[in-house]
């Protein structure tokens, strides 16, 4: 019996008699759904990477603040990862000033402000073991932590669902010695 399955393989293998158009319906499908494919996926790297230099801009703009930073400040600059993210779905934003702490051997938090729905500001709990996220540095220095999240939503649907991209990026600040945080500044 498997014998004669294997000749009949065989036999079909090695059949050239088919016709140009019926061999076209069937491969031009899989051959459509490969580029799209490919498309779809090569799209998702794409977006991920300008959320990744999109989070790198602002945590370089942040570094070179030497003002304090409002809650106006914040929410332009959430419109500004919108618009540098070039993306229609939701994103979200947490902007932080984490300081090394060698009294309690770990990394405090000095302020934090968030965008989005859905997130909240940062702790001292919440950063408690992230030493290996995030760079060594002395003892009280500073360092802004830009999170930012997006949701890529295929443009077409091969079978992958929308997939969420995290930025995580971490800067010394660069002119001031803290970036401070004032709710009542004009």
């Amino acid at each position: 019996m498997l014998g004669r399955i294997i000749t009949w393989l065989k036999a079909f293998r090695d059949e050239t008699r088919g016709t140009v158009a019926v061999e076209a319906a069937i491969i031009l499908p899989m051959v459509l759904w490969g580029l799209l494919g490919t498309f779809v996926y090569f799209e998702g790297y794409r977006q991920a990477s300008i959320n990744t230099k999109a989070a790198n801009t602002i945590a370089d703009m942040l570094s070179r603040e030497t003002s304090d930073i409002t809650p106006t400040y914040v929410d332009n600059t959430k419109d500004l990862f919108d618009h540098l993210a070039q993306t229609n779905d939701a994103t979200k934003i947490r902007l932080s000033v984490v300081r090394w702490s060698d009294y309690h051997e770990s990394f405090r938090v000095d302020w934090s402000q968030e965008r989005g729905s859905g997130l909240t500001s940062l702790s001292h709990d919440d950063i408690l073991g992230w030493e290996s996220k995030l760079p060594q540095v002395p003892n009280q220095e500073r360092v802004v932590l830009v999170e930012t999240w997006s949701t890529y939503t295929p443009l077409f649907k091969i079978g992958m669902d929308p997939v969420e991209i995290r930025s995580f990026i971490f800067t010394r600040l660069r002119f001031s010695p803290q970036l401070k945080f004032c709710t009542d500044c004009s």
